[in-house]
């Protein structure tokens, strides 16, 4: 059973407004501001100082180099997929499930609201150390952090507007610590200490990894705009520009600001004073109010955007227990039930941990979503996709895939079994939504995806799929409407499943403009009886004059390429009056290269879908006929309900002398072509009779069988009768010549 993902909030009056008087915000205000403000945070101030007296300048520059170059290429992924497609909210959530479907949309949606909201902890962890040095109040400090992020909460619960003013405010502490720390470490900044400070000095258990690891965490703010999607007046203008430069602006601050930590400290300091930044400045107090206020900005700006991911997750209903957090309080329809889950996480996670253990945990979920963007937009570009337009045009699919292979590489480097871990995760999640077969009603490129590769296999089948070595059964089988003739569907499942392809003919009598609207809704009515039957198959309907016109019509056009039907499956006539025109219609098939294959099965009432008891029996003619109707009885029994079942190949020879060497002859046939059988040869002159006497009690009895000539359908149809008169499921097989069982 499919599931059906709503592509929004089915009640518009909740759906997703912009605050701010209904206009949204700007870029300054929406994307730059947020994002620089969580750029600009708790690993600046209070562990930058601890990478560079570690990893040495030049390291801690090529760290920086090598995370802004990774934010840089998710950050053209995100402006790309942002100018492809109208943006609501759920920012990273929102833009991977519209191209990467429901199954990694809604993987990375878990995934990205818990690194949100763990990312909160982060940022309170933060400030409260800054705090209990201010305060000297060391032994309240799990105390004091569950305090501050209480404050936190309260100020995104009231709203996003205020919580973004209450930022600009923030912005401008920000500016002044800098100028403080900036124009106190001019002052104090020596050459020869940067000289002293360019190697690494790494302490115990740290590495070039360990401390990338530590330092990344302060580029994820890139998303702190994108989550904010559907506060935007226009996301896919604000997120491009916004984003771009708040990575630009605070690039040239951390290089700065490394350059000067060098020049101003020795490397011991640098590790053991997590509070150097408030030494080395001018006005200490302003980097006291600066780490206060990056570190509170920050955690507003992942207060107010896990909860909106969170929102946007529960209203496409892809994990309908979050049904609860769909909801939206106001007319901006705030997330204030996410908010509060926000919360909860957020405090277990200070109560638990400490800065250091978090910032790592954090490092691979962003790693992992941004490897995810960078995938998504390079799917778009590879697939060329028409729906792929991005007015965003610095994106190429191999950028993307650049930033996709640097993500998981570095995840790897970083700690090899986090990374493999995240990414069982991530996999358990997708998995658990492919398998609820979730159907979503947005478009996303897997479509475009499968088109392409579609495309570009036909190409490459039809130069090789024509070899008889590389035959599959590509099957059409007439069975009306399906109901009636439901054997037939299902034995030309069985005959395909796994290993071809099945269509479903069906023939509605009449002048083509008179039969239009009968046309689709048989079409909707066969595709609703290959869903309730779970048949692997595809639905053809067409108009024609007759039913043998109407066959010859489907023959001829069912399919594409090299994926035409080979064989023609159809019920045997119930009259004689029945098979003059279809024989006659059969050469016709026979011409155009098709093989032709007659089920003859009972109406007795047992359940078409439950194999039947006995052996499957192939009597052997010759090569015409005799290796069709061994593969196909050989593909029969790869069914798993068939499997118990023995296939006998058989044969009648008129003399006893011939017994031998045609029992050999059997023997060797079932070896070269590798299908396991029990061969068995009757002398008889009365084939007929033996036939009939064997197989009376088989499952199905294969038979090879020619067209008569013109005329002689009546007389066939009478041959045919009498020789399966005994046996209760025959399948009459007519080959062309076109299978190879020794290939």
């Amino acid at each position: 059973m499919s599931t059906t993902i709503p592509l929004a909030d089915p009640n518009p009056s909740r759906s997703r407004k912009p605050t701010s008087e209904s206009k949204g915000f700007g870029t300054f205000g929406g994307v730059f501001t947020p994002c620089v403000l969580t750029i600009l945070g708790v690993i600046m101030f209070l562990r930058f100082g601890y990478v560079v007296g570690n990893a040495g300048l030049l390291n801690a520059l090529l760290i920086l180099a090598s995370a802004k170059v990774i934010t840089v290429l998710t950050a053209i992924s995100l402006s790309a997929i942002a100018t492809n497609t109208k943006v609501e909210g759920g920012g990273a959530y929102f833009l991977i499930s519209r191209s990467l479907g429901v199954e990694f949309g809604g993987a990375i949606g878990i995934v990205f609201f818990f690194a949100q909201a763990i990312s909160v902890a982060m940022y309170v962890i933060g400030f409260t150390e800054a705090l209990v040095v201010v305060l000297d109040a060391e032994p309240y400090f799990k105390l004091l952090a569950v305090l501050a992020n209480l404050a936190v909460f309260i100020c995104v619960f009231i709203g996003a507007g205020w919580t973004i003013k209450v930022q600009y405010f923030i912005l401008g502490t920000l500016v002044l610590s800098l100028v403080s720390f900036f124009s106190g470490a001019v002052d104090s900044f020596s050459w020869i200490n940067v000289s002293q400070n360019l190697k690494p000095s790494y302490g115990s258990d740290e590495s070039m990894f360990t401390m990338f690891a530590l330092f990344f965490p302060a580029v994820t703010g890139i998303m702190a705009g994108a989550n904010m999607s559907g506060d935007l007046k226009t996301p896919s203008k604000s997120i491009p520009a916004g984003t771009l430069w708040a990575i630009g602006v605070t690039a040239i601050v951390y290089a700065v600001m490394g350059l000067l930590l060098a020049g101003c400290s020795s490397a011991e300091i640098l590790q053991t004073n997590t509070m150097i930044v408030g030494d080395i400045s001018r006005w200490p107090i302003l980097i006291t109010a600066g780490v206060f206020a990056a570190t509170l900005s920050s955690a507003l700006g992942s207060m107010m955007g896990a909860p909106r991911i969170l929102q946007a997750l529960a209203r496409d209903a892809i994990f309908p227990r979050l049904g609860f957090f769909r909801v939206g309080s106001g007319v901006t329809s705030e997330p204030r039930r996410a908010t509060v889950l926000t919360f909860i996480i957020s405090t277990l996670c200070i109560l638990a941990a400490d800065l250091n253990t978090i910032a790592p945990l954090i490092t691979m979920a962003f790693m992992i979503t941004y490897g995810t963007i960078n995938l998504a937009t390079f799917y778009e570009g590879i697939t060329r996709n028409p729906s792929y337009r991005p007015t965003f045009r610095y994106s190429h699919w191999s950028i993307s895939l650049l930033g996709a292979v640097g993500c998981g590489t570095v995840m790897l480097l970083i700690n090899a079994q986090w990374a493999m871990l995240s990414t069982m995760m991530m996999g358990a999640i997708w998995f658990f939504l492919y398998r609820k077969q979730m159907e979503s009603r947005w478009g996303d490129l897997n479509s475009g995806l499968l088109f392409e590769r579609t495309r570009k296999n036909l190409l490459r089948l039809e130069q090789s799929l024509y070899h008889p070595k590389n035959w599959r059964p590509i099957i059409l089988a007439m069975c009306g409407g399906g109901r009636s003739r439901l054997n037939l569907a299902v034995l030309g499942h069985w005959l395909t499943s796994g290993n071809g392809i099945l269509n479903l003919g069906q023939v509605i009598q009449g002048e083509v403009e008179n039969r239009i609207d009968r046309i689709s809704n048989q079409e909707e009515l066969l595709a609703k009886f290959i869903l309730d039957e779970e048949l692997a198959a595809f639905p053809n309907v067409v108009a024609a004059p007759t039913l043998t016109e109407g066959i010859e019509y489907l023959v001829q056009c069912s399919g594409l390429g090299a994926l035409r039907p080979n064989t023609l499956l159809l019920g045997w006539p119930d009259a004689e009056v029945k098979a003059e025109p279809l024989v006659a219609s059969l050469r016709i098939i026979a011409a155009l290269r098709r093989n032709i294959v007659i089920a003859r099965l009972p109406d007795d009432g047992l359940d078409p879908h439950l194999a039947a008891p006995g052996t499957i029996d192939v009597w052997w003619r010759g090569n015409k006929n005799g290796e069709l109707m061994l593969l196909l009885a050989h593909l029969l029994k790869q069914n798993r309900k068939w499997r118990n079942r023995s296939i006998r190949l058989m044969r009648v020879v008129p003399h006893e002398d011939a017994k031998a060497d045609v029992l050999q002859h059997l023997q060797d046939l079932a070896t070269e072509s590798r299908i396991e059988v029990k061969p068995e040869v009757f002398v008889s002159e009365q084939p007929v009779h033996v036939i009939g006497k064997q197989s009376q009690d088989a499952a199905f009895v294969f038979l090879g069988f020619e067209l008569p000539p013109e005329g002689q359908e009546g007389r066939f149809y009478q041959q045919m009768e009498r020789f399966t008169e005994r046996i209760p499921r025959a399948i009459l097989v007519s080959s062309i010549g076109n299978v190879e069982l020794k290939s």
